[in-house]
Order: C-alpha cells, then structure tokens, then sequence
C-alpha cells in the first residue's frame, strides 16, 4: 500500500484563528445524521482504491438550502457522480456552487477520474462529524473509535494508494501517535509534484 502526501490547499492553514473552540459542529441534524451512517463521502472506503484523507468534512452552515444535492450525494456518492447532469464526482462543483470547499475539489478533478472510476474513490476525515467555519483540529479532539476505524480502511480493504490532502493531517497523525500508540503512518511515503502529473500516473495504472 503506498501513503501519499499532497497539499490540497495549503493556504488554508497558514493562520489559524485562536479560538476557544477548535471546531463548529455543524448544526444541520440532517447533515450530522448523514455523517453517523456513512463517516465518509464518495464510495465506501473498505471499496476504494483510492482514499483522501482531510481534517473534517466542512460545510456552509446553511447547506440545507443553499446545496440540497448534498444529501443525494453523501446517501450515494457513487450512483451521484455517475448520474448527475453536470457529471461532477461532488456537488461542490455544480456550476451554481461557489462556496466552502469548492477549491479542494476543483484541484481533485485535475486528476482526471471520471464517472466510470466513482466506485475506486473514497472520502474521509480525522475528525467523525461535520463542521462548519474555520478549526484548529488538535489531536485530543479525535476519537480513537474514529481512528481504529480509518486504520481498518487503511489495513484490511481494498485501496491501493492513501492520500493526506494537508500537511495537518500529517501532524495530527503523528501526534496521534505519539500519544495513543496508534499508528495510521506507515514507513511507504511519496510527495507528489505540484502539477499533479505523478497522481495522474498512479490513477492510469490503477484502472487499468
């Protein structure tokens, strides 16, 4: 299994607001609801070949209304990028969307999968809820229930190559590690180029 470290959007993280809080809750229990079936987005990762790991699944908080095709989506994100008028992997990237979250997967989409490879691509995230707004994710925040699940992903499923979407994912990890003795770093590790040529390698050998 090869690990791979990519920054997503690294600017994201170069000031993090000094808050009381490190994460908001999403208020939508809808949304919340969702998150408690399916912890993840895209296929289920225990059938991917790929996995992106990020911090937390981050949505306007008012999704509800400004985004409905979000729950048709995270309900089946397979049959949703297979089906979908505009052909697009999340509904992030509907024409009419121009929120949260839009950037990070307008830079996945320059890998190049399509319809056809939904089932190979899965979703998740450190923290097991949604928010909404900015986070300052520490490792006390994460659950080790969540976690032991994404290292059962990661050890005894189908996928092929990991991806940490930030260069905080990996130091969450890492504290992780050292405070819990769970490890989800394996020794494998490859930083991938900004254009993303090496990740269009990897896709092209995969779905062969």
């Amino acid at each position: 299994m090869l690990i791979i470290y990519k920054h997503f959007y690294p600017e994201k993280y170069k000031d993090a607001r000094e808050e009381q809080m490190p994460y908001n809750c999403h208020p939508s229990h809808k949304l919340r609801d969702c998150f408690k079936k399916k912890p993840w987005q895209g296929n289920d990762p225990t059938k991917a070949h790929f996995i992106f790991v990020g911090l937390d699944a981050n949505f306007n908080a008012n999704i509800e209304n400004t985004l409905p095709e979000i729950f048709d989506y995270l309900n089946d994100g397979v049959k949703y990028w297979q089906s979908n008028h505009e052909k697009v992997h999340h509904p992030f990237r509907l024409g009419h969307y121009h929120g949260d979250g839009r950037k990070y997967h307008d830079r996945f989409a320059t890998i190049g999968f399509t319809p056809e490879h939904a089932e190979l691509v899965s979703f998740i995230e450190l923290l097991d809820i949604p928010t909404t707004g900015g986070s300052n994710l520490r490792a006390s925040d994460l659950l080790p229930d969540h976690l032991c699940k994404l290292a059962k992903w990661f050890d005894c499923g189908t996928v092929r190559y990991i991806f940490f979407v930030s260069s905080k994912v990996t130091k969450l990890m890492r504290q992780t590690r050292e405070s819990n003795g769970l490890d989800l770093l394996p020794p494998d590790r490859v930083k991938m180029d900004d254009d993303f040529e090496n990740l269009k390698v990897l896709r092209e050998k995969a779905v062969k």
